[in-house]
């Protein structure tokens, strides 16, 4: 699993001008699955953001994670981080899982974040979505498990 990670002040994820997840002050991450992840990639992924101390203490050191300042997370799948553009100049996405695969495992990540004590908010599987994010730093990391 492949995920991009922002900090941010607030963020939103709307389907057909409707608004369908919404956070404030946490994480916007972008989750791509590729063939053979599973659940234990998304467990692996979930303690990951949930655990990654990318906000500032008292020092301003990135010293807290998302749920020790009582963040949010909003997850969006996105197989395009899975696009290989090492040739030609449109992208391939064979390294990303199918729908019927992905769906599923980003599922899990959310179900394991909330029984770590996150609050979640999601985008939509197969949906073209508009998401709005203000980028707090700006903070923005690329994981892999």
């Amino acid at each position: 699993m492949r995920a991009l990670i922002q900090r941010v002040t607030k963020a939103s994820v709307s389907v057909d001008q409707k608004t369908i997840g919404s956070i404030d002050v946490g994480l916007c991450v972008f989750v791509g699955v590729t063939h053979d992840d599973d659940e234990v990639a998304a467990k692996k992924l979930a303690s990951k953001v949930w655990n990654l101390r990318v906000f500032e203490d008292e020092q301003q050191r990135m010293n807290c994670s998302v749920g020790e300042i009582g963040g949010e997370i909003l997850i969006v799948s996105q197989f395009t981080l899975y696009g290989d553009t090492s040739k030609g100049r449109r992208p391939s996405f064979v390294q990303a899982a199918t729908p019927d695969i992905a769906e599923p495992l980003i599922g899990k990540v959310c179900e394991s974040l909330e029984a770590l004590g996150a609050r979640v908010a999601t985008g939509q599987f197969r949906a073209h979505m508009e998401v709005k994010i203000d980028n707090d730093g700006p903070v923005t990391l690329s994981i892999d498990v």
